[in-house]
């Protein structure tokens, strides 16, 4: 016959706590994105610098040593100062002076940000509309597709700068001259972003044609999803990839035609300076011995493209399946 059991002798389970899952940080750590970019040494250098370049920008009412939008803090007597490892180099002028007496790390930090601000703008705005259109003319196709692809072929085969050049110009004309200082970065937000969208457009356009004939955007026409909604969350997301890496490249591109024209005179005006701005005004010392005026905008410049150039080559190659 059995032993009776005892109520003490049976074991109680413990209840299973669930396993917490992975955070975002977490789940990327562990991806092939972020594992090819810890391998690419160039890709991590550019990534560095380009931190450090943006944030010192938007850091500089805080390090910089002189308000370069206030004339109350510029005099003549500091003028042509050289930087402080020179004969005659001074603090806090760390790299020299110009010839109003501008403190030029100053007006670098300050027209980096101004720069940085117009490229972002530019790229978002830009992507904004080409996601918008592209999307449209790749989902209707037709009609619609052919108007908005023939109109982006007519802005290709304008070079960007004539059209960028041409809507700064026309654009600050019909400002009124009280406002064209106060605009004058709005304007080139527009007419960078006007040259700039039909990329975004042609990608997405691309992308969704192939998507729009697959088996979930069928079945989603046949439960009478709106067309919007389709495009939206079940397209959109699909065509994202591509469009990093354009968004990436297009970033330095949009900062070089903000500097070319702001160096040809139709950007950014000297009581807001830009780094082409102020290219401009140290190319006209250039060969008076106050060297430090040009060159080290010119050096700013070519580290914040470049570094963007870089990380945008890494994103394109580490994105691709076939190079995997």
């Amino acid at each position: 016959m059995p032993s009776p059991v005892s109520h003490d002798s049976i074991a109680v389970a413990e209840p299973v706590s669930p396993v917490p899952l992975p955070g975002r940080l977490a789940r990327f750590r562990s991806s092939d994105l972020w594992y090819s970019f810890t391998r690419k040494r160039s890709a991590m250098f550019a990534a560095f610098a380009l931190i450090f370049l943006i944030v010192t920008a938007f850091s500089a009412p805080l390090i910089a040593p002189q308000n370069t939008y206030d004339p109350s803090q510029l005099t003549l007597l500091n003028s042509e100062i050289p930087p402080i490892w020179e004969d005659g180099g001074q603090m806090p002028f760390l790299l020299g002076t110009d010839t109003q007496g501008r403190d030029m790390l100053s007006a670098i930090l300050y027209g980096s940000r101004v720069s940085i601000v117009i490229g972002i703008a530019s790229v978002i705005l830009s992507l904004g509309i080409g996601l918008s259109l592209g999307l449209t003319a790749g989902y209707f196709g037709g009609f619609v597709d052919n108007i908005l692809m023939r109109f982006g072929d007519v802005l290709l085969s304008i070079p960007t700068i004539l059209i960028a050049i041409l809507v700064s110009a026309v654009a600050m004309q019909a400002l009124p001259p009280e406002l064209r200082e106060v605009g004058a970065g709005a304007v080139l937000v527009l007419a960078i972003t006007l040259s700039g969208w039909v990329q975004y457009a042609r990608i997405v356009r691309a992308q969704t044609i192939v998507e729009r004939r697959k088996e979930y955007v069928q079945a989603a026409r046949l439960l009478k999803v709106p067309a919007r909604r389709i495009m939206v969350n079940h397209i959109l997301p699909n065509t994202l990839t591509p469009i990093m890496v354009a968004a990436t490249l297009n970033f330095g591109m949009a900062i070089l035609t903000e500097a070319t024209l702001s160096f040809l005179g139709i950007g950014m005006p000297p009581s807001q300076p830009s780094l082409g701005t102020l290219i401009r005004f140290g190319n006209q010392f250039l060969f008076s011995g106050v060297w430090w005026v040009v060159v080290f905008p010119v050096v700013q410049l070519c580290l914040l493209v470049v570094s963007v150039n870089v990380l945008g080559d890494w994103l394109r190659d580490a994105l691709n399946p076939k190079l995997r």
